[in-house]
C-alpha cells in the first residue's frame, strides 16, 4: 500500500485533496522538486500561489495532472509529437507546452494561450493527483528564485504556515525541475531537466534545439534563479581550488563544489565548507540544491564552482548552475 510503502498517514492523501477542493494550498512531492498546489481551475488559490511565493503574475505554472489520459480535457489539439513524448516518458519529469483549452484560466498560463503540463513520477503525487481528480497547479514550493526544495522541511522552512497542507513524501529522487518542451510548432527546450536532450531526440527522431529565448514564457527562464543566500562565482574546472583559496585568504567564507577529477587536490584550507561533486550527473543533480543549501547553513558568503560537461542530466546541472550565479537584482 501507498502509505505503507512511504510511511505516510492512511487519510494524508485525502485530507491534502479535500485542502485542494476547498481552495487551499498543498504542498507535495514529484521526482523533481516539491510542488505548491492548487486547484488549476480555482483563480483565487491560483492567485493565491503568485501571492504566498512573491510570483510574478506573468510567469506561467505548471498544471500537473493524473494521467496522460487528461491531456485532450486540457489543450486545443495534441500532436503526434506530444503523444510520443508522453507515451515515453509519462509519469516522468518533461513537461509540454501547447495550446490552451478554454478551461484553463488565464492566471494559471501567465495570460498566454499555452499551458504547461506534466504527469509527476511519484507515487504520492500521483495518488494526490487522482484523490483530487482535476489538474493541479504547482510551481516549486519556495518563495520566487530561491533554492527549490526536495525534502518537506525545505518547504516548511522556506514558506512556514503560508502553506495549508504539506504532504510528506520523502525525498525527491531526480531533484532537478522537469524538462519543458515547447510543442506549439517544431519541438524545442525552453527548459533543460529531468529528461535528456539526447533521449528526447530519439524519440522523436530529429535534433531538439535548447532555446535561450522564447515568445513561449515558461518556469525557469530568468537569468537569475535557483540561487541561494551565497553568491555563485563559476570558473572552469582546473581554477575551482585555485581562486577558493585565493577568496579564503581574503578573509571570505568560502563554500566550494570540487570537481571529482580534482578531489584529491581538495584540502582543509580550500574553503569554509568543500564538498566533492558526484561522480554520476544523476546523484549530483539529486543532491545539487542541498549542496546550495547545505552552504548557506554554514554561512558561506561565496560559493566557487564549476559547470559539468553538458550532455544527459549535465544540461540541466549547468543551467541551474549558471542560473543559480545569475545578476540580482
Amino acid at each position: 500500500m501507498l502509505s505503507d510503502q512511504l510511511k505516510i498517514a492512511p487519510d494524508s492523501v485525502e485530507r491534502a485533496a479535500r485542502t485542494l477542493r476547498a481552495g487551499g494550498l498543498v504542498a507535495f512531492p514529484t521526482e523533481t522538486v516539491y510542488g505548491l498546489g492548487a486547484d488549476a481551475e480555482n483563480v483565487d488559490a491560483v492567485e493565491r500561489v503568485f501571492a504566498v511565493k512573491g510570483r510574478p503574475s506573468t510567469h506561467p505554472l505548471i498544471v500537473h495532472l493524473s494521467g496522460a489520459h487528461q491531456l485532450p480535457d486540457w489543450v486545443v489539439e495534441v500532436p503526434d509529437a506530444a503523444r510520443r513524448i508522453a507515451e515515453r516518458f509519462w509519469p516522468g519529469p518533461v513537461t509540454l507546452v501547447l495550446r490552451r483549452a478554454r478551461r484553463v484560466p488565464l492566471a494559471v498560463t501567465g495570460r498566454l494561450e499555452t499551458v504547461a503540463l506534466r504527469v509527476p513520477d511519484h507515487p504520492v503525487a500521483l495518488a494526490l493527483l487522482t484523490a483530487f481528480g482535476g489538474g493541479v497547479a504547482a510551481p516549486s514550493a519556495n518563495r520566487f528564485g530561491s533554492v527549490s526544495p526536495t525534502t518537506a522541511s525545505h518547504v516548511r522552512e522556506g514558506l512556514g504556515s503560508d502553506v495549508d497542507y504539506v504532504l510528506d513524501g520523502g525525498s525527491c529522487a531526480v531533484g532537478v525541475e522537469s524538462t519543458i518542451v515547447d510543442l506549439t510548432g517544431e519541438p524545442a527546450i525552453l527548459r533543460p531537466g529531468g529528461v535528456s536532450r539526447e533521449d528526447l531526440e530519439q524519440v522523436l527522431g530529429g535534433s531538439v534545439p535548447v532555446r535561450g529565448k522564447s515568445a513561449v514564457r515558461v518556469p525557469g527562464q530568468l537569468p537569475s534563479h535557483y540561487a541561494p543566500r551565497a553568491r555563485v562565482l563559476l570558473v572552469e574546472p582546473g581554477q575551482v581550488l585555485g581562486l577558493a583559496e585565493h577568496l579564503r585568504a581574503q578573509g571570505c567564507r568560502v563554500g566550494v563544489l570540487v570537481p571529482p577529477e580534482f578531489a584529491g587536490d581538495a584540502g582543509s584550507g580550500a574553503g569554509q565548507r568543500v564538498i566533492v561533486v558526484p561522480d554520476s550527473h544523476a546523484r549530483y543533480a539529486r543532491q545539487l540544491y542541498e549542496f546550495l543549501r547545505d552552504f548557506d547553513r554554514h554561512g558561506c558568503e561565496v560559493i566557487v564552482a564549476s559547470v559539468p560537461v553538458p550532455d544527459g542530466l549535465g544540461l540541466a546541472i549547468t543551467d541551474r548552475l549558471r542560473r543559480a550565479a545569475g545578476p540580482r537584482g
